[in-house]
């Protein structure tokens, strides 16, 4: 029985259908990075990934289907925020680790924002990655709060926004040459928001 159109498929599959699922992701990854959303096609997934069509038509549906599976895929692994010791250093790793993900060519995270606009299915997918993201980040918060370099009350999602957000305006809204000094803006993050408090 296949899913609802709008749920992602079963996740952690093993055997024969994690290798195909593994195949046909990283095909989506591919053809998003070389051609972009208008160029995305099943078929093309398909003869990348060396699959039939049939089996990716069955399994995904539709293109959305697919953005939808890569972002959740990336939802499903072990990655946790930097732990430096302080709050402006793991604030400044971070956005290091977001600023190489974007200027890196092609831009899978970009192609899959883009993606987002024009596609429901990718839509909820992105939010869905968006919130484990953050949720993780958290912990750069607690600990910052654990070493006394913020207070107890402060609203972690607030502050994490307000440090990462100049990455994404100035290089996915912008279109800015990359620069390594904005990933020191978690600083600025710091300073605008380290005040930011619960309720």
């Amino acid at each position: 029985m296949n899913p609802p159109p709008n749920s992602p498929p079963d996740r952690r599959p093993g055997g024969r259908t994690a290798r195909i699922r593994a195949q046909v992701l990283d095909a989506v990854r591919a053809e998003l990075g070389e051609l972009g959303y208008e160029g995305l096609t099943m078929e093309a997934v398909a003869a990348r990934a060396g699959v039939h069509r049939t089996t990716v038509y069955r399994r995904w549906q539709d293109v959305g289907g697919l953005l939808a599976d890569v972002l959740d895929a990336a939802g499903e692994d072990d990655w946790a925020p930097p732990d430096t010791g302080s709050l402006r250093g793991d604030l400044t790793a971070l956005n290091g680790e977001i600023h190489d993900s974007l200027v890196v060519r092609p831009s899978i995270p970009q192609a899959l924002m883009a993606a987002s606009f024009r596609s429901a299915r990718a839509a909820d997918a992105q939010q869905r990655l968006w919130e484990d993201r953050y949720q993780r980040c958290e912990a750069i918060v607690e600990r910052a709060v654990e070493r006394g370099e913020l207070p107890p009350d402060t609203a972690a999602r607030p502050l994490l926004i307000a440090a990462t957000a100049p990455l994404y305006h100035q290089l996915v809204l912008l279109r800015t040459a990359s620069d390594p000094h904005l990933a020191a803006q978690g600083r600025r993050g710091r300073r605008l928001c380290g005040q930011v408090r619960v309720g």
